[in-house]
């Protein structure tokens, strides 16, 4: 008889639900940023052999409520916002998993055991704790935990959100700065400066009181914009703050989002933001996004949901699990040129030509 005794969960040291909030919630780069690579990465066709494996299926529909790419979709977006992502195969008892569930990862906290290594999982909401244990024989897991690399921390990987926090911030408040210009008739803040006429060398309490009231009630607010401020004798507008062009906001925050789009591996010209957009230019940046980034993370995922549960179903055998490379249409461009080339290589047998190509030989018939 064994004995054993989860230890305590472990906590990240950043608040996930943070990022959410500030970074996904609150900048429209870094919200285009991860909704273009999780549903790019979800877009790509997985591929399970050998073919009609159970796992075929439930890849296709994990759960009553999904579809396998909105499956993927959610999946993918927790790892760029919070830089872990988790998935629960629900079962039957001790049968082989029936369905799929994307876990919040500000709700995941990792068990870890004497040596370091995940012994288990706590799923937390409010005072209801779920606890999920790894089978310490067969060393299955009813939670995949995936994770961004991340030097600093054992347990919990790292996401493009917060090595982009700073430019997020930048970018927030440039946004936030440019909208309190427009609340206050778009015009920079000034003082009014009283000159002492009539002998005073200051303005009343009651005067003092009612200039500021006239102020906030006639000239704050998008719908005085334009409203003529009538001065009385001995006050003076003098304006204070720089204007935006000398501050230079908008290229400040062009700068904060390109820095925003290398962290997360978008070409900027992706998103929109101001640069060589030509055609030409936005196809190979397409192209590029496609190979650097959306296909390693399909791919990193589809290698990891077999290492996990690609051996559940005993009957069926192991599965394979990989991308579906030739039917991604966004890599159309790729096979073309390449079969250009194999097809022109005139030294190369009909065989040969197949096995670049990734064509399968056609069965001799016996």
């Amino acid at each position: 008889m064994a004995w054993h005794a989860p230890g305590r969960p472990v906590w990240p040291m950043r608040d996930p639900a943070a990022f959410a909030r500030e970074g996904y919630s609150r900048n429209a780069i870094a919200y285009r940023c991860v909704r273009l690579i999780a549903e790019a990465a979800a877009s790509a066709p997985l591929q399970v052999g050998p073919s009609g494996h159970p796992l075929a299926r439930l890849l296709a529909r994990p759960n009553p409520e999904q579809t396998g790419i909105e499956l993927l979709e959610a999946f993918y977006g927790h790892l760029q916002v919070v830089g872990n992502s988790y998935l629960e195969a629900a079962s039957i008892g001790y049968d082989a998993p029936s369905e799929l569930y994307v876990l919040r990862p500000d709700r995941m906290s990792v068990v870890p055991g004497a040596d370091g290594w995940p012994v288990g999982w706590e799923h937390r909401v409010g005072a209801h704790v779920r606890r999920f244990e790894r089978d310490p024989v067969s060393n299955d897991a009813p939670i995949l935990h995936l994770k961004l690399f991340n030097p600093a921390d054992d347990w919990y990987g790292l996401s493009p959100m917060e090595a982009a926090a700073f430019s997020i911030d930048i970018h927030n408040a440039g946004g936030a700065w440019n909208k309190a210009l427009i609340d206050n008739a778009a015009r920079p803040s000034g003082a009014l400066i009283f000159t002492g006429a009539g002998g005073a060398d200051r303005l009343s309490e009651q005067q003092f009181q009612r200039l500021k009231s006239e102020l906030e009630d006639m000239h704050v607010g998008a719908a005085n914009a334009g409203r003529p401020m009538l001065l009385e004798g001995g006050l003076e507008w003098r304006p204070m703050s720089l204007s935006p062009s000398d501050m230079d906001f908008t290229e400040a925050r062009h700068s904060a989002a390109r820095d925003i789009a290398l962290a997360f591996g978008v070409p900027p010209m992706l998103l929109g933001i101001p640069g060589d957009n030509t055609y030409s230019n936005y196809r190979e940046a397409n192209l590029a996004f496609w190979r650097q980034t959306a296909l390693p993370l399909a791919q990193k995922a589809a290698r990891a949901i077999e290492a996990w549960i690609g051996d559940r179903w005993p009957d069926a055998g192991p599965a394979a699990v990989g991308v579906d490379v030739e039917n991604v249409p966004a890599l159309a461009v790729e096979r073309e040129a390449l079969w250009s080339r194999i097809a022109a290589a005139d030294f190369l047998s009909e065989s040969e030509k197949r096995r670049m190509a990734g064509v399968e030989q056609p069965e001799r018939a016996s």
